[in-house]
């Protein structure tokens, strides 16, 4: 099963511990039941990603802002129609929601001002956590907030996340 929200959303960008890797742009999802990495590199941006730990597919988002408000397209740039299209491209390639984790990362404040008032990377963060949570999705991992940018790679073959900061 190889399944992304729109064909220009990732791209393969080489090989990382000999497995293809795939990068997600902003905005975008890429789901992937064959043994592969799924990367991205996020600021204030958050990234989700689910795997299911029985038949071992894996996904991962990166969004830019919180919530949709209902106004203009409903698109995977908002946290919360985000999680959701990633959780039914799970569901899609053949995941149940009770086999699937996630592991949640950044959100961080990585432009450098004197007062925060939009909070961007925060509420990002508190969008992924409340979503899983009403989904009943367990969160096993996170790496959130800070002044840090990070780039993560997600395992489609384990699930596992490997993390460094930018």
């Amino acid at each position: 099963m190889n399944s992304s929200f729109r064909p220009s959303g990732s791209n393969i960008v080489g090989t990382f511990d000999g497995l293809e890797n795939h990068n997600v742009f902003p905005c975008n999802m890429l789901v992937k039941a064959e043994p592969c990495f799924i990367s991205t590199i996020l600021g204030s941006c958050v990234g989700v990603c689910l795997y299911d730990v029985t038949l071992h597919i894996g996904g991962l988002n990166h969004y830019m802002l919180p919530y949709w408000e209902g106004v203009g397209l409903a698109s995977p740039k908002y946290g919360n129609i985000a999680i959701d299209k990633l959780i039914e491209k799970m569901l899609q390639a053949g995941c149940k929601i009770e086999n699937l984790e996630a592991k949640v990362f950044g959100g961080g404040d990585v432009i450098d001002v004197k007062e925060n008032v939009f909070r961007i990377g925060a509420r990002n963060i508190d969008v992924a956590m409340d979503v899983l949570n009403e989904r009943k999705i367990k969160v096993v991992a996170q790496s959130v907030g800070g002044k840090r940018g990070r780039k993560i790679y997600l395992n489609t073959t384990n699930g596992c996340v490997t993390m460094r900061y930018v």
